[in-house]
C-alpha cells in the first residue's frame, strides 16, 4: 500500500490527509451522537415526574444540564422560572428555543467538514491523475528523445489512476456517513423540539400555579 502511494506521487498526499480526517470525524460523530448522549429516552418523563410539585432546586437543575443535550434544554426552562417566577410564556419559551439553538450548532459540528470531504476527494483523485498523466506523455515526448515504452505507458497510466481510485476510497464513505449523521441529527432535532414543547407547556402551567 505504501508503495502504491509513493508511486502515486505527491498529489495523493492530500488524499491521506483527507482520509485521516475524515475517519476521525466519523469516529468524534459516533461518540457525540449517541443517543445516551442526546435524547436519553425516559428522560422526559422523569422531569416531568420530579416537577410535578414545583420546580426542583439548583442542584436537580444543575445534574438535568449535564445529563445530555436534552437535560440542556430542559434546564433552561427551570432556570428562567427560578431566576424568574413571573416570567411570561414568551420569556420562557425563547429561553429554552436559546438553548436549543445552541444544542443544535452543537449536533451539526462537524458534520460540514466531512461533506466537504466527500465533495473534494474525487476531484483531488482526478487532479492526481490529470498530474500524472501530463508527466507521463511529457515523458513519452519526442522531443526528449526517449522512445516510447508502451509497458512503461501502461504502467504510468495505472499508477496515476490510483489517484482516482483513493479518491473515491475516500469520498465515497464520507458521503455515506455524512448522510447518515445528517439524518441522525434531523432526528434527533425533531425530538429535541417536540420534547421542549411539551415542556414548555407543562411549565407554563406549573407558573400559573
Amino acid at each position: 500500500m505504501f508503495s502504491i502511494i509513493q508511486a502515486a506521487g505527491w498529489p495523493i498526499w492530500p488524499l491521506v490527509a483527507c482520509s485521516i480526517l475524515a475517519l476521525a470525524l466519523i469516529i468524534e460523530r459516533f461518540l457525540s451522537l449517541k443517543s445516551s448522549r442526546v435524547v436519553p429516552p425516559k428522560l422526559l418523563d422523569e422531569a416531568l415526574a420530579v416537577s410535578r410539585g414545583g420546580v426542583p432546586g439548583p442542584d436537580v437543575v444543575t445534574q438535568l444540564e449535564q445529563n445530555s443535550a436534552l437535560g440542556e434544554v430542559l434546564a433552561s426552562g427551570f432556570r428562567a422560572i427560578n431566576s424568574n417566577p413571573r416570567c411570561t410564556e414568551a420569556d420562557l419559551r425563547s429561553s429554552m428555543e436559546g438553548a436549543g439553538r445552541a444544542v443544535a450548532h452543537r449536533l451539526e459540528r462537524y458534520l460540514s467538514a466531512l461533506a466537504t470531504i466527500a465533495s473534494a476527494a474525487p476531484l483531488l483523485g482526478l487532479l492526481g491523475t490529470v498530474i500524472g498523466m501530463i508527466e507521463i506523455f511529457g515523458a513519452q515526448a519526442p522531443g526528449t528523445g526517449a522512445a516510447a515504452n508502451p509497458a512503461q505507458l501502461a504502467h504510468g497510466i495505472s499508477v496515476a489512476l490510483y489517484n482516482t481510485a483513493f479518491g473515491l476510497v475516500v469520498a465515497i464513505p464520507a458521503l455515506v456517513f455524512w448522510r447518515y449523521f445528517r439524518a441522525r441529527v434531523d432526528g434527533y432535532l425533531l425530538a429535541l423540539e417536540l420534547s421542549s414543547e411539551r415542556f414548555a407547556r407543562h411549565l407554563n402551567s406549573l407558573r400559573r400555579a
